[in-house]
């Protein structure tokens, strides 16, 4: 439900969900404002196939218009290149229009906009959000990373060489947030109350790469004397073996003043990411899971609020250290 972009795949999800959850197919149909036999139809696809049945599919007895090989040049069209690369003038996003004309002007074969979109789906494509990345990246670095360097970390911990994988990474949590998408009545808005500040947490946290453990730690700033205080946490919460922390390149993490520190306690060892490189950090990704589930579309009045709510997300996340694995570190 939460990777899909699609409003009707939502629905189908979340019939699914309230009968698992014990509501009736009728009721199902009164809250989606759907009918019976729609809700029951959503439910026997569910029961037979699993999440698969309710993807789109073809039309009863619909006759593909495109053979294996074409369809396999329109896959390797959308991947790997823009509209502009293939004679649409100033066209930078594929589009259901642009791939249909694009299949016409290719083969021939006219197609609707619900067909295109139907067909895309069965060749494995979803709607999705782009995402921003860092011109200045090192391409390279990045590869070495992904390919040399993490593997080597993993296999180190396979062979008991180090003993604690930790990734680690910093965020500020503000009094409000992003304001995201949500149901609420029809012809109604919520409203998020705000008094203009930019007050909120600054937060430190590593996960544990082998057990999905997050340690996390709350200060007023983020300099080097407040990363000193979240190491010491680390080794207190890792009171034996050698530790290897990965972690990105801010200033504080190269500070003067941590030199001493990691001198006097040589069984950890920080390990840097490639520059401009968020994605490979999978606290990247709890951040985004922290404000997407506790404090977007809320307003804290007080600062206190906002640890509270932090705090308990993380205990929960801590609570269920199988759900963060395969949500932030399957495929680290």
């Amino acid at each position: 439900m939460k990777e899909t972009e699609s409003t009707r795949m939502y629905e189908r999800y979340l019939a699914v969900r309230l009968h698992l959850e014990g509501r009736t197919l009728t009721e199902i149909g009164d809250i989606l404002g759907r009918s019976f036999p729609a809700i029951s139809g959503y439910w026997n696809a569910y029961r037979k196939q699993g999440v698969q049945g309710l993807e789109f599919g073809e039309y009863p007895g619909g006759i593909r218009k495109l053979s294996d090989e074409q369809e396999e040049r329109l896959k390797e069209t959308i991947a790997k290149q823009r509209p502009v690369d293939v004679g649409f003038e100033a066209k930078y996003t594929w589009t259901l229009k642009i791939i249909r004309a694009w299949i016409l002007r290719e083969f021939g074969e006219k197609y609707t906009l619900k067909g295109i979109s139907k067909m895309l789906n069965r060749l494995g494509f979803s709607y999705t959000k782009a995402t921003y990345t860092l011109v200045r990246a090192n391409k390279e670095e990045q590869k070495q990373f992904r390919e040399v360097t993490l593997p080597e970390l993993k296999e180190q911990l396979n062979q008991g060489e180090i003993d604690h994988l930790l990734f680690e990474d910093e965020s500020m949590i503000r009094a409000y947030l992003a304001l995201q998408y949500n149901w609420f009545p029809k012809g109604q808005q919520r409203k998020i109350p705000t008094h203009g500040e930019h007050k909120g947490a600054k937060l430190f946290a590593a996960i544990d790469y082998e057990t999905g453990r997050v340690t996390h730690r709350e200060e007023e700033k983020f300099d080097a004397a407040a990363f000193g205080r979240f190491l010491i946490d680390i080794l207190q919460a890792y009171p034996k073996g050698k530790l290897v922390m990965v972690l990105d390149n801010a200033h504080t993490h190269h500070a003067d003043e941590i030199q001493p520190f990691l001198r006097e306690n040589p069984r950890l060892q920080l390990v840097f990411l490639p520059k401009y490189s968020p994605e490979l950090n999978p606290v990247e990704g709890l951040w985004k899971w922290l404000k997407q589930d506790v404090v977007n579309n809320v307003f804290f009045h007080k600062y206190y609020v906002i640890r509270t709510h932090v705090a308990a997300f993380m205990k929960r996340v801590n609570q269920s250290p199988l759900e963060l694995i395969d949500r932030l570190l399957v495929r680290a």
